[in-house]
């Protein structure tokens, strides 16, 4: 086993049920039944595969990528809840290629962050996927935020961040003109790009190697493969069948689950340990009216507070020109939940701001109630515990690191599941 990956103890076994709002698949017009949105070349039919990866954002997409690239004779398939793919939080996301500077040192985040922003430049260079590399400043604004500033700014040397400086008034103001703070912290390798764009590239990839997307596929079952004299054949070589809600099954061999929001419910359904639990968070975004946009050049940030465990509310341009102020951080009260609770700021608004989009970020919670701060992927024992790896928190930086995640995600369904 990979030793940085961090295993929760569970055992594992048959579980069967349906969760609200979980993966039910959306019908096509024609049929009713899920789409195929790319076969594989290899195989005529899509009902079994040697690996099946349930979940179609960036972290699925990008390791279904390493997985059939690393292993071509393999048959692999997507599983995807919704009739497209990156949807939820790859398509709800600021866009930002973090440079790895807030992570505790030696922690996964700090790691796969440094590691996958490098990985998101080349493969956007390679790709032809257009991106910015507007740096960012992080501002304190008060005497008493210039320590955490300093010791930010040590802890981004120790994980390896490039390019880091420490920055006075005057050269904040060259960077950012409108910006005013006693001392910021200049970050020029952060970023911003289109993940969704990076996404959908990663599932073409996946497509052209031979991979096969089911779409429109809502997971309602895993279990063990019965035998009958039907099915003894695949039974025996793909003794695992995931059912969606229509009483469609896919057979396989082995699963991992990159199920974003639903990974506790998805875990839970295997037969494994629901913990961590999935809070969703809700961050809703203001958008800069056009003639103000040129306020602001780069990302610009506070000194984060460590009291809280997001990093506060930013300016962040993106690829279309706009320029989003936010995020707030909120509970919400459903998992895709995308709508805020009216509120009036209605003077401000009138001046230079209107209202913008919003997202959900799944946020894992330990037994105790805790935040859990880095990635957590997990598997089991017993006959389908043994067979499958769940991706448990992949919070931001998660789209960033895809890339760096995938590889290791790769490393450890090869060495878990003796490839």
């Amino acid at each position: 086993m990979v030793p940085a990956l961090r295993y929760l103890g569970s055992v594992c076994g048959r579980a069967r049920g349906i969760f609200p709002g979980g993966f039910s698949a959306a019908r096509t017009p024609e049929s009713g039944k899920s789409r195929l949105l790319c076969q594989g070349g290899r195989r005529a039919s899509t009902s079994s595969f040697d690996i099946v990866i349930i979940g179609g954002g960036i972290v699925g997409l990008a390791s279904a990528r390493a997985l059939i690239l690393r292993h071509p004779a393999l048959s692999i398939g997507v599983l995807e809840k919704e009739k497209d793919l990156a949807v939820h939080q790859t398509g709800h996301n600021s866009g930002v290629i973090h440079s790895g500077i807030y992570y505790k040192p030696e922690s996964l985040k700090a790691k796969l962050c440094v590691q996958g922003a490098a990985l998101i430049y080349e493969y956007c260079n390679q790709k032809g996927i257009s991106y910015k590399q507007c740096g960012k400043l992080i501002v304190a604004v008060e005497q008493e935020e210039i320590p955490r500033l300093q010791a930010l700014y040590e802890r981004g040397l120790q994980n390896g961040v490039q390019g880091l400086r420490l920055i006075q008034q005057e050269d904040i103001k060259k960077k950012e003109p409108y910006c005013r703070g006693l001392m910021a912290i200049d970050c020029p390798y952060t970023g911003i790009v289109d993940y969704r764009q990076v996404a959908l590239s990663f599932a073409k990839d996946f497509q052209e190697a031979g991979g096969s997307i089911l779409t429109s596929f809502e997971v309602e079952d895993i279990e063990m493969a019965r035998e009958s004299p039907s099915r003894s054949k695949d039974g025996m070589k793909y003794p695992i069948v995931i059912r969606n809600t229509k009483g469609e099954e896919v057979l396989c061999q082995y699963v991992v689950t990159c199920a974003g929001l639903y990974s506790d419910r998805i875990s839970e359904l295997s037969g494994c340990n629901p913990n961590p639990r999935i809070v969703p968070f809700r961050g809703d975004y203001l958008v800069l009216k056009p003639e103000k946009r040129y306020l602001v050049k780069g990302n610009i940030y506070p000194v984060p507070d460590s009291r809280f465990p997001f990093l506060g509310v930013h300016f962040t341009p993106r690829m279309d020109g706009n320029i989003w102020l936010g995020p707030n951080a909120v509970l919400a009260f459903k998992r895709e939940g995308y709508r805020p609770f009216d509120f009036s700021a209605r003077d401000i608004m009138d001046i230079i701001i209107k209202r913008g989009p919003a997202g959900v970020r799944a946020q894992a919670l330990d037994r105790d109630g805790n935040l859990i701060e880095d990635f957590v992927f997990d598997g089991g024992v017993g006959d389908i515990g043994n067979r499958i790896l769940h991706v448990r928190n992949a919070p931001s930086p998660a789209a960033t690191s895809s890339l760096a995640i995938s590889g290791m995600i790769a490393d450890e369904v090869q060495q878990r599941f003796k490839l």
